[in-house]
């Protein structure tokens, strides 16, 4: 890898300390720059709350868990106001990282917890480096988490503006608001391009003002976790199999859509009489608000209510390892955003394992999903439209079979590799060939993606 272009990649948090999208898709791409030669480094912030073990008396970058290539930046001191890392040692110290490690490329997934002023730094350190930020949400657009979702009656924002987001945040002048947002687009100024996971995203930064030839379509990386002696059995047994068990998958905060599932499910019960099952993966409640919190927990103490029509089980937090047997005991993958989904791992998880996805009409993932063709949508934030599609997806002969068939699995890690590459303007190493999973007979894998087709559009 001596003579590879040296790509750093700086995440928020390690997906093995905080669970979530971002951060995977990040540590994924890393891993895939690795094997397919590249000189890749990982660097994922960590804060005092996620780990405080990890904390030593005047370190900021430290290895990780022995870790060739893999480094965190112990972040003690993000203000969270305007994004900054205030500690002085945090900014020297990462100016040192980068000079230690001369990176060609800087590939930036978030600022939360690493600063908007490490932004700037990096292009002074650096200046020959090509910057690159993936847009993972709409932070840099809107307060309110990125969420771009009303806080006064969480309807969904379709534009900011300084008094649209005082009308959020009314103890934040709407000039506050207006030296927030010139704030942050000098601090993306620097960048030499920017990565869009869909084109939903792409449209909204183009409408917000970003350049239109900096904006590159690439989709996130994810490794495929399924095998074939794990598929093949459950597509044998779908003709003569109830397809009525339903899975989440994700952070258990609101904007994540499982309020809207807890409805629909109580109405199915006044309406319907074929059972259903509901499984629950997920962690991070702490970061829900305390409306969700109650809901989740009380809707979980009178689940037994509803059965034997409906049965719920919660099965706690998960790993990328956990995914094939929690994938076993389902039939269906439920995505439920309540916002402006940008990408949905989960979407991605649910097409490798061929569960076919019910998928809230909206952002990034109304976008990836073909509805009636590998997946169907529903009206975000309706309950009846849900139950509805519910009980569609339980008495309906041969559509679970019709839209698993037609899964497109998930690109070749080593094609979104070179597809960022071409973004970078470096060359792809010759990588050794992977080795594809077999096909079941009784529904033909996705082909492997064209190397051509993994080209960022912009």
């Amino acid at each position: 890898m001596a003579d590879s272009p040296r790509i750093l990649f700086v995440s928020v948090f390690h997906p093995e300390l905080v669970r979530g999208g971002a951060q995977q898709t990040a540590y994924e791409l890393f891993l895939g720059a690795r094997k397919a030669g590249l000189d890749a480094i990982f660097l994922a912030s960590c804060e005092p709350n996620i780990a405080p073990a990890l904390f030593k008396p005047g370190a900021i970058v430290t290895g990780f868990d022995g870790r060739p290539n893999e480094y965190l930046f112990l972040s003690d001191s993000f203000e969270h106001g305007w994004y900054r890392n205030v500690n002085i040692r945090a900014l020297t110290w990462f100016a040192e990282f980068l000079r230690d490690m001369k990176p060609d490329v800087v590939h930036f997934h978030h600022f939360m917890t690493i600063g908007l002023d490490m932004f700037l730094l990096a292009r002074r350190v650096l200046p020959d480096a090509k910057l690159v930020l993936t847009l993972h949400e709409f932070l840099a657009i809107c307060k309110a988490d990125g969420h771009m979702v009303r806080r006064n009656d969480r309807t969904l924002c379709q534009k900011a503006s300084p008094v649209r987001c005082h009308q959020c945040f009314p103890d934040i002048s709407p000039e506050m608001f207006q030296l927030r947002e010139d704030w942050v687009r000098h601090a993306m100024s620097v960048f030499d391009a920017f990565i869009a996971p869909t084109d939903f995203v792409r449209r909204r930064y183009l409408s917000w003002g970003l350049p239109d030839e900096k904006l590159h379509v690439v989709t996130n990386a994810q490794a495929d976790y399924s095998h074939q002696d794990f598929r093949v059995p459950f597509l044998r047994q779908t003709q003569s199999h109830v397809p009525n068990r339903f899975g989440f998958f994700g952070q258990l905060v609101d904007n994540k859509g499982l309020g809207v599932v807890f409805d629909a499910l109580e109405l199915y019960a006044k309406t319907y009489t074929d059972p259903i099952t509901l499984d629950i993966s997920g962690a991070n409640l702490n970061y829900a608000s305390e409306k969700f919190r109650e809901r989740f927990n009380s809707f979980l103490a009178e689940a037994k209510s509803l059965e034997p029509l409906i049965k719920i089980t919660y099965h706690g937090s998960y790993s990328m390892a956990d995914l094939p047997t929690r994938m076993s005991r389902i039939d269906w993958v439920i995505v439920p955003s309540v916002w402006w989904e940008i990408f949905a791992l989960v979407l991605s998880e649910a097409y490798m394992f061929r569960r076919p996805p019910v998928v809230s009409n909206i952002g990034g993932v109304g976008e990836r999903v073909r509805h009636d063709i590998d997946g169907l949508l529903f009206d975000v934030g309706d309950a009846t439209s849900l139950m509805q599609t519910f009980h569609r997806c339980v008495t309906e002969e041969g559509l679970h079979a019709r839209l698993a068939a037609a899964s497109p699995g998930v690109p070749p890690v080593l094609d979104v590799v070179e597809a960022h590459c071409a973004v970078y303007g470096v060359p792809m190493p010759g990588a050794e060939p992977v080795e594809e999973p077999s096909a079941p007979s009784a529904a033909p894998a996705a082909p492997r993606a064209k190397r051509k087709a993994a080209a960022p559009a912009s």
